[in-house]
């Protein structure tokens, strides 16, 4: 980069049916918190709807770095799993096309952000399998909760957070369970849960993280992938 703002890609998901004024049709979505929260830690936001997955590639050439954003459950079928009935429904399009990207992103070395789902998938984008139900990690339906977390040492997430505990903004139900391809936990919750994972160093700057930064006032984790897509 030369000066300029690093533009960040960040993944949407298409819905049957939104409306504003008169119109209700068929829309690319994301809550505006994630938006804002690149532009708050100086970024520039570019929203990417679902495409074709070959398109994925051209797609992540023309970006300084990528969040995969937050939304429902990862389809089981992706880590060779059985449908639990507390799973969500299947959202075939957007697993598709944000796996195409977090592929593209890694290959690219285009530092990379993954945001609750965002760090699920990139676990199974890596071979890894999820907890498809986690109790005690939803406080109340449809509203986000808190909870602390502790960095491990000597981790990125520790170097952008090194403080002993971090009260985050939560809401999940499903969590990492195998680890996937050298994939490196860097954050736990006081029962044990991933919290954080990471590439090492050499593999580029890779972060995932189960909670939602967008829904609180830390840019902490949003300034780093910033600044390493700027460097």
């Amino acid at each position: 980069m030369t000066g300029q703002p690093p533009l960040i890609g960040v993944s949407t998901y298409l819905e049957g049916a939104a409306r504003w004024g008169v119109w209700e049709l068929p829309a690319a979505l994301l809550p505006a918190a994630y938006h804002r929260l690149v532009q708050r830690a100086g970024g520039i936001a570019a929203l990417l709807p679902p495409d074709g997955p070959e398109r994925a590639a051209a797609a992540v050439a023309r970006l300084d770095g990528l969040v995969i954003a937050g939304g429902p459950d990862v389809d089981p079928a992706r880590y060779g799993a059985e449908r639990s009935p507390r799973t969500g429904p299947p959202a075939h399009e957007r697993d598709t096309w944000e796996l195409a990207l977090i592929e593209a992103a890694l290959e690219a070395r285009v530092p990379l952000l993954g945001i609750c789902r965002g760090m699920q998938l990139l676990n199974v984008a890596l071979g890894g399998t999820l907890v498809q139900h986690l109790d005690g990690h939803v406080v109340e339906t449809g509203a986000f909760g808190t909870h602390p977390v502790t960095p491990v040492e000597g981790t990125l997430y520790a170097g952008i957070a090194p403080e002993e505990t971090a009260h985050v903004p939560t809401y999940h139900h499903q969590c990492v369970d195998r680890l996937g391809r050298d994939l490196i936990p860097s954050a736990h919750a006081e029962d044990g849960t991933v919290e954080a994972v990471e590439l090492p160093p050499a593999e580029g700057w890779v972060l995932g993280v189960q909670w939602h930064p967008e829904m609180g006032e830390d840019l902490r984790v949003m300034r780093a992938l910033v600044d390493a897509a700027a460097s």
